[in-house]
């Protein structure tokens, strides 16, 4: 088992021992057992999988959209930084696929490099939202 913990800025989201964590990352995703190498490293914006016992199924994970932040691996604990996190069950779809309606009709609207890539930031994040909102609804209906 590895130690988890995933730290927003408004506190601790989630910290529990669990047997398998996957990261989003700049090379790709990586999955974290017992046992690994130390690393820090940067997450990026994705979905972070946790499985919390080694017979669980894919269905069974905890999912948490994040943002992108940093990734610290030493001694069988596993912590990651972020400026916030959602997890599956906290993502209303329909909220999310209108904030993602709005973020992209700002991105279609941005008149300025900075606009534009504001707005990018803002159709990544909500796409990773809806991701996870869908991951939660396929598990549940499995």
């Amino acid at each position: 088992m590895i130690h988890f913990q995933l730290v927003t800025l408004s506190g601790t989201k989630f910290e529990d021992d669990v047997y398998e964590v996957v990261v989003p990352t700049l090379d790709g995703q990586i999955g974290v057992l017992q046992d690994h190498m130390p690393l820090i490293s940067v997450a990026t914006t994705g979905v972070v999988a946790v499985r919390r016992n080694p017979r669980d199924a894919d269905s069974a994970r905890e999912f948490f959209a994040i943002n992108g932040g940093a990734i610290e691996i030493v001694d069988n604990k596993i912590r990651i930084l972020v400026d916030e996190a959602d997890h599956a069950d906290e993502i209303n779809e329909a909220d999310a696929q209108a904030a993602m309606d709005r973020a992209q009709k700002m991105k279609a609207e941005a008149t300025d490099q900075v606009s534009l890539e504001h707005a990018q930031a803002l159709v990544d994040r909500h796409a990773v939202r809806l991701q996870v909102a869908g991951l939660k609804r396929r598990h549940k209906r499995g």
